[in-house]
């Protein structure tokens, strides 16, 4: 898999990922072969590239799930992109709601893990993306957590929200010293006079920023924090080590995970552990590495310590039951395994072979590569 600039996009190459249009069409799906035509259409896209297959690749699978996620992202991040621009020229925000409804309805009542998949982030999009996830994030831990509706619409609203001031200092150089407490305060003044008629929005941004301002400065903690903040200040730190930049490599879920349960007096523990029971991080079929230099493969996870699962190291094809941290407590995993769009690399025909049985995620069928792919059929 190859990631190409839009400028670089040539006749024949196969998409790696489907495109869908601001309304959730779809426009080409996986595997289809790019024409002469779809690559001027995909330069109108403002997109500044795309995920390609090189030639004998097959395609990564994809779950349904993962499918609604990729969709449902595209068409909110596009809504979310008019509303924050509406809401800085206007100081209004009538469809904030609506956004916020669909992320909960969506995201804020499920019953099982996801994968949570990152798209590519360029400077221009990154708040509108960032806000997005972290909303959705926000929405799948309180669900967990049994939070009450009116707590979990402030949260979700909030991350929607919350790092809106950085869209209103496009002229300051981000890389300045007092950018992001310059930032907060022009969002914290929008904010504030947005909603007005409710103070739970603005007490959540200002408690999460506090929470996070206080964690990179090595200060103490205050006490009196929302729930609702908890969530932000975890939902967001987790979605900027995760998240997929132009620059720079992004952290894996293990080492974000590890990092917010090495400090459980700035991460609320329980907040934590409704992420852990939100997202897919270290299931069967996983390949990780370990920090023993070896390669290996999650046979089996751990429900009481999600990083010490049952592993085979692929050295020796001996299998580790990190668990068991008696015999194993040297041995931890560093990192999952990624393929260059920052997926999960999975072997769960190894996991056959060796006769472990698992719950095997159920892939929608990949199409056949067609010459021309016509949008929206």
């Amino acid at each position: 898999m190859l990631f190409v600039k839009i400028s670089d996009l040539k006749d024949g190459m196969r998409l790696a990922r489907p495109i869908y249009n601001k309304n959730g069409v779809l426009l080409y799906e996986r595997n289809s072969k790019l024409s002469m035509q779809s690559i001027m259409s995909i330069k109108n896209f403002g997109l500044l590239g795309i995920f390609v297959l090189e030639p004998a690749e097959p395609v990564p699978p994809m779950t349904a799930d993962d499918i609604a996620f990729e969709r449902f992202q595209t068409m909110t991040v596009f809504s979310l992109q008019e509303e924050l621009m509406k809401m800085m020229q206007t100081k209004k925000a009538p469809k904030i709601q609506v956004i916020a409804a669909n992320v909960i309805r969506n995201y804020g009542n499920l019953s099982r893990k996801i994968n949570f998949i990152q798209n590519l982030r360029s400077k221009e999009d990154y708040v509108y993306k960032h806000n997005l996830n972290v909303a959705i994030l926000c929405a799948m831990i309180t669900h967990v957590m049994n939070v009450k509706l009116e707590e979990q619409l402030d949260a979700v609203l909030a991350a929607l929200v919350h790092d809106v001031g950085k869209l209103m200092l496009t002229h300051v150089d981000p890389s300045i010293k007092d950018f992001e407490d310059l930032s907060f305060v022009k969002g914290i003044e929008l904010i504030d006079y947005v909603f007005s008629s409710n103070n739970g929005i603005k007490r959540c941004c200002m408690q999460g920023h506090k929470v996070l301002s206080n964690f990179h400065k090595g200060k103490t903690q205050e006490n009196k924090i929302t729930t609702s903040a908890k969530v932000l200040a975890v939902a967001e730190t987790f979605d900027m080590m995760t998240a997929m930049r132009l620059t720079g490599e992004p952290s894996s879920e293990v080492k974000a995970i590890k990092l917010l349960l090495e400090n459980p007096e700035v991460f609320d523990e329980r907040v934590v552990e409704a992420l852990i029971q939100s997202i897919n991080i270290l299931n069967p079929g996983t390949c990780i590495e370990l920090n023993t230099g070896e390669k290996g493969l999650v046979l089996a996870g751990n429900e009481f310590n999600i990083l010490r699962p049952m592993v085979l190291g692929f050295n020796d094809n001996v299998i580790l039951d990190l668990s068991n941290e008696l015999a194993y407590g040297d041995i931890e995993i560093v990192d999952i395994m990624k393929t260059m769009d920052n997926r999960y690399i999975m072997d769960t025909e190894l996991l056959k072979r060796q006769g472990i049985q698992f719950e095997e995620p159920e892939y929608v069928e990949v199409p056949e590569a067609e010459e021309e792919y016509i949008p929206g059929r």
